[in-house]
Order: structure tokens, then C-alpha cells, then sequence
């Protein structure tokens, strides 16, 4: 599955500012920045972001996923410690 066409999913699904998806072989990598993440705690953004890609994993074509949900305050403390 294309990292673009994974993106496109998550933005049309969810109220995101950002999301970037990385894949390195069969591993892929989301950072999703949004304020529908405020208040949730860990377990409920990663659900919160599995939920659209779900058929997908369930399908087998997506099945190894790191997530990294931020709001928009707590990205850009994110982005100054991390760059």
C-alpha cells in the first residue's frame, strides 16, 4: 500500500491539520497532528487512527504500523525537541 494513498485515507476519515506516513519494507510509520486527539489518552489515538485502516489490516495488505498522534501544541513542542 502506498504511503500517499494511506494519508489520503486518514485525512478524509478524521479532522487532521497533518499526517505523514513513512514505510521502510512492510513497516509503516504514521505521524498524525490534529486536535481530535486532545484529552485522548495513547490507546485512544492509536484506535481513534486504526479505525479507517482497518480493512485494510484486516485484509493483511497493511499489518506492521508504528503511531504518533500529537495535537497541534504538543507537535510543534515535538518538532523544537526533535529537530
Amino acid at each position: 500500500m502506498e504511503c500517499k494513498e494511506i494519508e489520503t485515507i486518514l485525512l478524509d476519515a478524521l479532522s487532521l491539520e497533518e499526517v505523514k506516513v513513512t514505510q521502510e519494507g512492510t513497516h509503516y510509520k504514521i505521524v498524525a497532528v490534529g486536535e481530535c486527539f486532545d484529552g485522548m489518552g495513547r490507546v485512544k489515538q492509536q484506535q481513534t487512527i486504526y479505525g479507517p485502516l482497518m480493512a485494510h489490516i484486516t485484509s493483511g495488505e497493511l499489518h506492521a504500523i508504528t503511531i504518533n498522534a500529537f495535537t497541534p501544541t504538543q507537535w510543534k513542542r515535538e518538532k523544537v525537541f526533535n529537530m
